[in-house]
């Protein structure tokens, strides 16, 4: 004989398990604003009013709190901090559980896993997402295209534990760390190394997929590496410190007559000393959110931005690229040259060098400047110990009348 109180216990059973997750995610919500509710941006004050509804819905007992949840979880991606990705995860994490067949918690659990770089967790999410939809070809164009980069990207991986075993379920750092092992203890003539530079170069490739696509404002043009060689080749290349004494050198005419004159990160023009053209301006992302530094303003020919993670650097470029004020934009090719194995590959410069040093370095690797210089850096502190002696080693002369030293 069925018990009819049974149907009724278990209906109050699964009602407690929901008001329980409710709770604790305003709890998560608690705690994250009594730890950042004072760093009071645009994101995290949108972040905190949502919250704020969370709360008020969630105390009235004609309210469906559901949608005010996943306004919490997407207003926290918007955010991008790692905290407020976190939080964006818990958030989905209760809301999959509360409604398990939603379409919305399933996309944004796939999205903070992804923004967290866990992205063979975030693929998984992101196939669900697309298991609960009619037709998959209406999923959100920007998961569509992730989800296809991210299988893509497995595939890679897949090729390179076949080269050689080792390489499964590593990527990012890990994946390059497999890559620069086996060409030390292979040679980089060994067949299978070459096609797993080639593998990895693809991987490479695919991370740094749609680099600067909402980015691209006033004309600019995104620059790759080739790109790069070309504009270098055959041109006399001048690297100018931003240090005071260079506006008051009356160096200023010579700066300009060489074919390109290269600056880093924020510096002022002042003609008669630094010169007027700035034809490529390189530039460091800083700090866990350096989407909310100025924009890049200052005219240059191209603008070179250095940064990582990935996530971060587009965000960067996407936000912080004022129109019209460069002509090209340097692609996720060039992020990070000293320690992508698709370029330099070398360790040993620290995690943040400094962005002269990885001008310079890209520079000099590159290899096709007749005429390589720095002016203003021979005085102790304008380059780190380390890079300031990689300098001098490889210096063919030091003028210190032009405060220049040549490595050409």
């Amino acid at each position: 004989m069925t018990n009819p109180l049974a149907g009724l216990f278990r209906a109050r059973q699964k009602e407690a398990a929901r008001l329980d997750l409710y709770g604790r995610s305003m709890r998560r919500c608690g705690a994250y604003l009594a730890a950042h509710g004072g760093a009071g941006d645009d994101g995290r004050a949108r972040l905190a009013q949502a919250i704020g509804v969370l709360a008020t819905s969630l105390d009235s007992p004609a309210a469906d709190p559901f949608d005010a949840l996943l306004q919490v979880g997407e207003r926290a991606l918007e955010a991008g901090g790692t905290s407020e990705l976190e939080l964006a995860l818990d958030i989905a994490e209760a809301s999959a559980a509360i409604r398990q067949r939603s379409k919305g918690a399933w996309r944004l659990h796939g999205l903070a896993l992804d923004g967290l770089g866990r992205e063979a967790e975030a693929l998984r999410s992101y196939e669900r997402y697309l298991s609960l939809l009619q037709d998959p070809r209406d999923a959100a164009p920007r998961v569509a295209r992730r989800i296809d980069t991210l299988r893509q990207r497995q595939a890679c991986l897949d090729k390179a534990f076949a080269l050689f075993p080792g390489a499964a379920g590593a990527s990012g750092p890990e994946f390059a760390v497999h890559v620069r092992e086996r060409a030390a203890q292979h040679g980089l003539g060994d067949p299978k190394v070459r096609r797993l530079l080639e593998v990895y170069g693809r991987y490479r490739r695919l991370v740094e997929r749609e680099p600067v696509t909402a980015g691209l404002v006033g004309g600019t043009a995104p620059l790759g590496v080739s790109g790069l060689r070309g504009l270098v080749a055959g041109r006399s290349v001048c690297l100018v410190s931003n240090a005071a004494d260079i506006a008051t050198s009356g160096l200023g005419a010579e700066i300009d007559g060489y074919d390109l004159v290269v600056r880093c990160d924020s510096f002022r023009l002042r003609a008669e000393g630094t010169g007027e053209r700035t034809d490529l301006h390189a530039v460091s992302l800083r700090g866990e959110s350096p989407w909310d530094g100025p924009g890049w303003s200052q005219r240059a020919g191209v603008r070179l931005v250095f940064g990582d993670p990935a996530a971060g650097w587009r965000r960067a470029v996407r936000e912080r690229l004022v129109p019209g004020a460069q002509d090209h934009i340097g692609d996720a090719s060039l992020r990070r040259p000293l320690n992508d194995p698709a370029l330099l590959g070398e360790d040993g410069w620290g995690k943040e060098p400094s962005t002269a040093f990885a001008a310079l370095r890209l520079l000099d690797f590159l290899d096709v400047s007749p005429r390589l210089d720095l002016i203003g850096f021979g005085l102790p502190g304008r380059l780190r110990p380390k890079e300031a002696e990689w300098v001098m080693d490889r210096a063919t002369h030091v003028d210190d009348s032009k405060m220049r030293i040549a490595l050409r």
